[in-house]
């Protein structure tokens, strides 16, 4: 029987690459002229792949929240990887909101993915192994049409393909 080839289908960040974005943007937020001195701030807990963005309105916030996203895309990271909390008000009338950088494909996810791959009657097999999923098939034809399908879905994440052999 021929050796099945495979690849895996994962959700990852690289960490280095958000934290140059972030200084990027805390040094354009102290220079720009209508963030400095506005009382606005972006902190990353890097351990986390939190942000933490404090302004003294929601408008601030969302104008930080945007530098950031421009720094992010030019450094090569996906925005859906950022899930944005709703603005929650803060102490001396200020605004925080919080992002959380997504790492791994949770299970509800995997499973949609699981699911979606099945209905494609591709002749492959999915596995979900903790946070990404393994697909494996004897044809590499089938392999190739898995990706070209996932890619035109939308999981509200970013998804890479890796170890394909």
């Amino acid at each position: 029987m021929a050796k099945d080839s495979s690849f895996d289908v994962v959700s990852q960040v690289d960490m280095q690459e958000v934290d140059n974005a972030y200084q990027q943007c805390v040094r354009e937020i102290a220079q720009r002229y209508d963030l400095k001195g506005s009382g606005a701030s972006v902190e990353l807990a890097k351990g986390e792949g939190v942000f933490t963005v404090s302004a003294p309105a929601d408008f601030v916030a969302r104008q930080v929240i945007d530098v950031l996203g421009s720094k992010l895309i030019k450094r090569g990271i996906d925005l859906s990887a950022v899930r944005w909390d709703a603005p929650q008000a803060a102490s001396g009338g200020t605004v925080r909101v919080v992002g959380r950088i997504v790492q791994g494909i949770d299970q509800p996810t995997a499973k949609r993915i699981n699911k979606d791959v099945k209905d494609t009657k591709a002749k492959v097999k999915v596995t979900i192994e903790a946070d990404k999923l393994r697909v494996s098939s004897p044809s590499k034809d089938a392999l190739q049409q898995v990706i070209a399908f996932l890619r035109e879905q939308d999981y509200g994440q970013p998804l890479q393909f890796t170890n394909y052999r």
